[in-house]
């Protein structure tokens, strides 16, 4: 179970063709019928057990260690690519329109897979490795589904584990931090409804939605200054607004859709969020006469890592890296990731690898049209699970 660099570059090739093969061909979340399929046929292919349509297109393989013992990890990946059109002129960029993987999951995948490969060829461990392929990730409640179906109950593990690309991290370096590591990622939605008219002849005849919507978005600037705690982080950002017609510039809607997004690192915050936004709503939408309808969900929890879980994965990247590169302090994010909802079922530990930044294709950042998962980090990915294995399971315990 050691040379974990060294085992990673072991037909490292065939892994890398599986990982463009995958972003060639991306897939929505609950959409990932092709992914998931490859993802099965390799794992059978090694000798590892398998059973799908978990969470729809989810599905899990378990390695069992040839030593005896009752412990058992969870290693797990995401699967699903983003609604976006893909700009690069790579060789294997998307072949569909609108969707590609600009958030690394094809990387995930693959890594998840090339230490699948290794640990079924070298079973030096004790207990078993459950390999956790998610659904899903990119807000359609991949994570969630799994646990719906019974993840924990059907695959019991003692510690879970998740790996993300981070092209701000250099090539070759990990980084993660103690307790609250990301924020919790919510959406909200405000619909507001009123008597539209003529906007020329008779604008006081109508309840004017775009004043109680104007008024509404310099409301929600107010909820972070004035209301979180300076020592807390929060963001309430708008990232859609509809109403009327483009060709019909005189008449006044009658109904109006305002949508965004809100982050926060503690429960306590995210509840005071969703009651200003509640309450800002209803204040405006009376004040213009209207009616409002609010939505509120959180596509994820905080992720907070368990401090044994923390340590354990902070001494598997310093192996494989030396202990040279491996960030344990990095600044939090408010970047949202639904492997939240697994860690507050099972302790765990979520692990940023860096993916570097480049130039040109392939070289943009994450959720940006030109970004591409950086090959040159599967060897380091895979050699970081099987080092987590090894702290697990292996000799080390």
């Amino acid at each position: 179970m050691k040379n974990y660099l060294q085992r990673a570059h072991d037909r490292l090739d065939d892994i890398i063709e599986i990982r463009r093969d995958i972003h060639a061909h991306p897939e929505l979340g609950f959409e990932e019928t092709r992914t998931s399929e490859l993802v099965k046929s390799k794992l059978l292919s090694w000798g590892v057990e398998v059973e799908h349509s978990i969470g729809k297109t989810g599905l899990v393989g378990t390695i069992h260690g040839q030593r005896a013992g009752n412990r058992a990890i969870g290693l797990r990946a995401d699967m699903d690519a983003l609604a976006m059109k893909e700009t690069n002129n790579l060789p294997h960029a998307s072949q569909h329109a609108g969707r590609m993987h600009g958030c690394g999951h094809d990387g995930h995948t693959a890594m998840l897979l090339g230490a699948a490969r290794a640990l079924a060829e070298d079973r030096d461990f004790e207990g078993k490795v459950h390999l956790i392929f998610q659904p899903a990730e990119e807000g359609r409640g991949g994570a969630l589904a799994m646990l719906e179906d019974q993840l924990f109950e059907r695959f019991p593990c003692d510690r879970i584990f998740g790996l993300h690309s981070f092209p701000s991290i250099s090539l070759g370096h990990f980084g993660m931090r103690a307790g609250a590591m990301m924020a919790a990622s919510g959406r909200w939605q405000v619909t507001f409804r009123g008597a539209g008219g003529h906007g020329g002849a008779f604008p006081h005849l109508t309840a004017d939605l775009a004043v109680a919507q104007a008024n509404f978005v310099l409301g929600l600037q107010t909820i972070i200054s004035r209301n979180v705690p300076a020592t807390e982080s929060a963001i309430v950002s708008v990232g859609h607004i509809s109403a009327g017609d483009p060709n019909a510039m005189n008449v006044m809607p009658s109904e109006l859709l305002i949508s965004g997004t809100m982050r926060a690192f503690s429960p306590a915050v995210q509840t005071l969020l969703e009651s200003k936004i509640k309450a800002l709503a209803k204040a405006h939408a009376e004040l213009a006469g209207a009616k409002v309808e609010v939505k509120l969900w959180w596509n994820s929890a905080p992720v907070i890592n368990d401090d044994d879980a923390f340590a354990s994965a902070a001494r598997a990247a310093a192996r494989v890296t030396d202990g040279q590169a491996v960030d344990l302090d990095i600044a939090p994010t408010t970047g949202g990731e639904d492997f939240s909802w697994m860690m507050q079922k099972r302790p765990g530990a979520f692990m940023l690898i860096g993916n570097g930044r480049r130039l040109g294709d392939g070289g943009g950042d994450l959720h940006m049209p030109n970004y591409d998962f950086n090959d040159k980090a599967i060897p380091y990915g895979i050699a970081y699970w099987l080092s987590v294995v090894d702290e697990e399971l292996g000799s080390r315990k």
